[in-house]
């Protein structure tokens, strides 16, 4: 049997290297690549050697600076971290608000809305 591994996800922002630089700065990811892409847009790959988030955008996008509804069209994303407490400090640096700080199995988490109105998730299992 073939068990399936995440390789991306592909997200709408308003402004991709704002939120690149952001999952830099909170998870120690780097841009795998950056270009050109449809409708006159511009992604960019941001994550590890194994798997990333696309973040796109075009004109209609950039000038709309839109925020989308909670589920609308996903609820979250989630990454694991090593250092929870590190990541939080570094959320609220960059003027985010994270909230519904639990600890359940299997470790302690915080959510965050981003710039674009997208939930994450961080998770600590240490």
């Amino acid at each position: 049997m073939t068990n399936g591994k995440l390789e991306h996800a592909n997200i709408t922002v308003s402004d991709p290297q704002r939120s690149a630089d952001l999952l830099r700065d909170l998870f120690g990811w780097h841009i795998r690549w950056e270009g050109p892409s449809m409708s006159a847009g511009h992604t960019i790959h941001v994550g590890t050697d194994d798997s990333y988030i696309a973040l796109y955008t075009n004109p209609d996008v950039q000038a709309a600076d839109p925020t989308f509804n909670k589920g609308e069209p996903m609820n979250h994303i989630g990454i694991t971290v090593d250092d929870l407490d590190t990541v939080e400090a570094k959320v609220v640096a960059a003027g985010l608000e994270p909230f519904g700080h639990d600890d359940y199995e299997p470790g302690r988490r915080f959510y965050f809305f981003d710039w674009n109105h997208i939930e994450w998730e961080v998770v600590s299992y240490g």
